[in-house]
């Protein structure tokens, strides 16, 4: 998987084997890498918008999603989702 589409469903699992499915919300690139911010599909399906837990997958060079580790990395790829949002909400 070389392209990460916004809408897609998959399952991964917690520290705790437990299986649980994520849509992607949006998907990025940043510093060569790709990253896809996604949000639990039960979630989506029960919350409102406000409730909505959203986190940063990073893409590895298998095409499996890994947890970001350094806090560097994820304040970048945070800023780069929301400048994103921001740019929807202007349009």
């Amino acid at each position: 998987m070389d392209k990460i589409e916004v809408g897609e469903v998959f399952t991964i699992s917690d520290e705790n084997d437990q299986e649980m499915e994520v849509e992607v919300l949006a998907s990025a690139e940043v510093d060569g890498n790709h990253y896809a911010a996604v949000s639990f599909v039960e979630d989506l399906e029960e919350d409102t918008e406000e409730d909505i837990d959203v986190f940063f997958l990073k893409l590895d060079e298998d095409g499996d999603f890994t947890p970001i580790e350094s806090d560097e990395e994820f304040n970048k790829v945070s800023a780069v989702f929301d400048e994103m949002i921001n740019e929807e909400e202007k349009e």
